[in-house]
């Protein structure tokens, strides 16, 4: 009986001689006693031991990440994201209703969009069928299996199916079209979880039929929280100081706070290292200080993407600082777009727009300064070309501005898009022929300097325009 269902579940031998076992490549909650029995054969009996120093897996089939086995099951084990899930609000009220509706988690790595579909799933168990998948490893026809499947259970068992498909911006905007009639009939409930923004990564036609629900990066307090749980399925105290007494495991208060602000908001960073503090103990009882973790937590990037939201995020920072004249914020946010891996003539060229736009006739010298930094970063490159960009950006922040002509430039822009298009004056035309000639071109104009000033140059319907009195 074992082997029929295990058949019909799609865990089929593939040899005869050495039987192995296919895994599907999505899971679900199925409750059937007799998938749990079927499970034990495949997996081995037992699970994780978490506790009393041991962070192996009771199988011997490997070892599992902290990070998966503290992920959370219930809300209270679930930090952060207050404004988002927190309680009171209409997502949290519409999950614990189990009124399910169809989102996509849009975040930053470790920021807990896995965690949340988890804590879904686990309040869900029973009552639906969730399935998680990911568009790294799956593609439309392994989604088309689990519609098929959600069809049968939805009209055999009246039982709905809960599809959360992790990194869905792998899918390009084709293959996200397979979700579309799926989640317009009900077939499913769809879950999304992205880095990007799905402005950009996703179609649009899927998120108007998914409500983006948006997780912050966390900060240094949730974060310790989150290391002190760990900790504590662990058994290891935090103490304010380094013991002496070594009949149980520490780690110190300072190591804590280190290792909640060197990973930058990331939980799956944070438990991922304190795994390597905890394993890397000479024994059960040593205690984990503030070397330790500066050992192991060394930081060798910083959030940035080069194509994506945080490129021009800081882009953006960076030219606000300038114009505002905060030199201080200015040099940082240079400093992040560098340690990020950003291409030094980007930045360049951003400050050459700044110096004409922002510092314009405030000072003339900063656009030449501006394009010398630009071709200065050409010809050297990375990395000593990073204090040419600074002393731009100093030069820049610490400048007078002015939005003259930028504000004028804009006027000009407006009078041509919003009213007529009159033709150039008969006396600016150059003449070049004598039919030109006889038709008036150039007639009325003077090259002598002591008459250029008492000649109309602006067309007689906008006679009288001064762009710079309307900026």
């Amino acid at each position: 009986k074992i082997e029929a269902h295990a058949a019909a579940c799609g865990l089929e031998e593939t040899t005869t001689a050495r039987p192995s076992v296919k895994r599907p490549l999505s899971t679900s909650n199925d409750d059937s006693p007799l998938m749990e029995v079927v499970a034990k054969k495949i997996k081995g009996d037992g699970g994780p031991d978490i506790g009393k120093g041991g962070l192996s897996d009771k199988s011997g089939s490997g070892r599992t990440p902290l990070a998966e086995i503290l992920r959370p099951k219930d809300f209270n084990a679930y930090f952060g994201q207050l404004s988002s899930v927190g309680e009171g609000t209409q997502l949290r009220k519409l999950l614990d209703s189990d009124c399910i509706p169809s989102i996509i988690l849009w975040g930053p790595p470790g920021c807990g969009k896995t965690s949340l579909a988890n804590v879904i799933a686990n309040k869900v168990k029973g009552k639906s069928r969730f399935v998680k998948m990911s568009a790294c490893t799956c593609g439309v026809s392994e989604v088309r299996e689990v519609v098929k499947q959600a069809k049968n259970d939805q009209s055999l068992l009246k039982r709905n199916t809960i599809l959360f498909m992790d990194e869905v911006h792998r899918f390009n905007k084709a293959q996200q079209d397979a979700f579309l009639p799926h989640i317009e009939s009900g077939t499913i409930t769809f879950i999304g979880a992205t880095t990007e923004n799905p402005s950009f990564s996703l179609n649009a036609a899927l998120l108007s039929r998914c409500r983006v629900v948006v997780l912050e990066k966390l900060d240094g307090d949730v974060m310790t929280s989150i290391i002190e749980r760990a900790l504590a399925q662990n058994n290891v105290k935090i103490v304010d100081s380094e013991r002496t007494d070594k009949s149980s495991s520490s780690m110190t208060k300072e190591a804590v706070n280190y290792l909640s602000n060197i990973v930058d908001g990331d939980a799956r960073s944070a438990i991922n290292t304190l795994q390597i503090l905890l394993e890397s103990r000479e024994n059960r009882h040593s205690s984990i200080n503030l070397l330790h973790v500066k050992e192991a937590a060394k930081r060798s990037h910083v959030l940035y993407d080069r194509t994506g939201d945080q490129h021009y995020f800081m882009a953006s920072a960076l030219q606000k600082s300038i114009r505002g004249s905060d030199k201080n914020a200015a040099l940082y946010w240079l400093g992040r777009m560098m340690k990020g891996g950003e291409d030094p003539t980007f930045i360049a060229r951003r400050l050459v727009r700044i110096a004409s736009e922002d510092v314009g006739l405030g000072d003339p010298t900063a656009l030449p300064l501006a394009v010398a930094a630009f071709q200065g970063c050409q010809l050297i490159g990375k990395p000593e070309c990073d204090v040419l960009l600074a002393q731009a950006v100093v030069h820049l922040a610490r400048a007078p501005k002015s939005h003259e002509v930028y504000h004028a430039l804009t006027a000009v822009y407006q009078t041509i898009d919003q009213g007529e298009l009159p033709p150039v004056p008969l006396q600016l035309r150059n003449s070049t022929s004598r039919v030109t000639d006889q038709l008036g071109w150039g007639r009325g104009y003077s090259h002598n300097l002591n008459d250029v000033h008492n000649i109309q140059y602006m067309p007689d319907e906008l006679k009288g325009v001064n762009f710079f009195k309307r900026s």
